[in-house]
C-alpha cells in the first residue's frame, strides 16, 4: 500500500523540490495551498520531473485551523515545508513570527489527531548559529534568541522550538532538516523566493557590489532528497540534520563561478561593510543582511552523511543549473 505523504506550502521553492521528489519514490502526495488558483501552476512545475497521478491539493493556511483535518486524513507522513522566508526585515517582526510558530504548532496538533507516524520539519541553520561567533557547530546548537538576529531567525528558532515542545510527549515523532543557504533550480515560475531574487540580481546586474557574507549553502535538490530520506530512516527520530556545505561559501566565490560560466553582467567588485551597515538604516534588505557579515561558521554535518546518505550535490553545478534555469524564464 502506498504511503501518504502531506507537504505543507507545496507551491514552494523547496516544497515543489520535496513534493516532487516523493512523487518520483512513488508516495502518494497531497499539497496544501493558501488558494486554489496556486494549485495550476504547482502541477505544471512538478510535472516537468515527476509524475502527478498521486497528486492533490487541500486549501489551508498556516494562521487557521480551517482545512488541516481533511488535509491530514489518511497520512502517515507529514512534510512541514511552508513557512515564510525573507531577508528584508519587515516593518513588523510578527508578520513573519506568528506564521512561522503558530503554524508550526497548528500542524502538529492536527497530525497528532490524524495518528500521523513522523513528520519532518524544514527549519534551518539560523535557528542553529544566529547570534553565535564565528566557530564551528552541531546539531545540538540554537541561535542565541536575546541577540538581535533579526525577524527570519527569529522565526525559525522560535518555530523549531515550538515543534520540539509539541513532541515532547512522544506521541509522534519528528525530524528536524536544517538547511543552509539554498540555491538551484525553481520547478517552473512559482519559486519566485529569496534564493531565486538573490541569483535573479547577480545574473541581471541589478545587484552592483557583493557584500562580504558567506553561508553554508545547499543545493535544492539535495534538500528535497533529505526530507525523503528522513522519512524511513530508523535513527532519523529526535534529531536535527545539518544541510549545509561543512565550510562557509563566500558570495564572492559564488559570483566568480557564474562569471566563469559567461555570466558577465554578475558584479565582481566587493560592497564594503560599513557600506551595508549605512544602508541599513534605510534599507530593509541590507538591515536583514548586517548580522552576517564578515562571520565565518563552520558546520558539523557528519549525522547528514551518516544517518541520511547524503552525497551533495558540488556547489559549482548548482549556482549555473540554477543561473541557467532563470536565463530561461527571463
Amino acid at each position: 500500500m502506498t504511503s501518504r505523504v502531506l507537504v505543507t506550502g507545496i507551491n514552494g521553492y523547496i516544497g515543489q523540490h520535496v513534493a516532487a521528489e516523493l512523487l518520483r519514490e512513488g508516495y502518494e502526495v497531497v499539497g496544501t495551498v493558501r488558494s486554489g488558483s496556486k494549485t495550476a501552476p504547482t502541477i505544471e512545475a512538478i510535472a516537468a520531473v515527476a509524475p502527478t497521478d498521486r497528486l492533490s491539493f487541500v486549501e489551508a493556511d498556516l494562521l487557521s485551523d480551517r482545512g488541516w483535518d481533511e488535509a491530514m486524513a489518511g497520512c502517515t507522513y507529514v512534510m512541514h515545508v511552508a513557512s515564510p522566508f525573507v531577508l528584508a526585515e519587515p516593518k513588523n517582526e510578527n508578520e513573519i513570527i506568528a506564521p512561522a510558530v503558530q503554524g508550526t504548532s497548528r500542524v502538529i496538533s492536527a497530525a497528532k489527531r490524524a495518528g500521523v507516524k513522523r513528520v519532518i520539519l524544514t527549519s534551518s541553520v539560523v535557528a542553529m548559529t544566529s547570534g553565535r561567533p564565528s566557530g564551528r557547530y552541531g546539531p545540538d546548537a540554537w541561535s542565541d534568541l536575546n541577540a538581535n538576529i533579526g525577524a527570519y531567525a527569529k522565526s525559525k528558532t522560535l518555530a523549531e522550538r515550538a515543534a520540539w515542545d509539541a513532541v515532547s510527549d512522544g506521541s509522534i515523532e519528528l525530524v528536524a532538516i536544517n538547511p543552509g543557504f539554498v540555491q538551484g533550480p525553481a520547478l517552473g515560475s512559482t519559486g519566485a523566493g529569496q534564493s531565486v531574487a538573490m541569483m535573479t540580481g547577480l545574473i541581471t546586474g541589478k545587484m552592483p557590489m557583493i557584500p562580504d557574507v558567506a553561508m553554508g549553502m545547499v543545493d535544492v535538490r539535495d534538500v528535497a532528497k533529505l526530507h525523503v530520506a528522513a522519512l524511513n530512516a530508523e535513527d532519523a527520530p529526535g534529531r536535527r540534520f545539518i544541510a549545509a556545505s561543512e565550510k562557509p561559501v563566500a558570495m564572492a566565490y559564488l559570483a566568480q563561478v557564474l562569471r566563469d560560466a559567461g555570466y558577465d553582467k554578475v558584479p565582481s567588485r566587493k560592497a564594503p561593510n560599513v557600506a551595508i551597515r549605512a544602508m541599513s538604516i534605510f534599507d530593509r534588505e541590507a538591515k536583514g543582511m548586517v548580522p552576517q557579515l564578515g562571520k565565518t561558521i563552520e558546520y558539523d554535518n557528519h549525522e547528514t552523511h551518516d544517518i541520511l546518505g547524503w552525497q551533495p550535490t558540488p556547489l559549482e553545478t548548482t549556482f549555473t543549473e540554477m543561473a541557467r534555469s532563470l536565463s530561461r524564464e527571463r
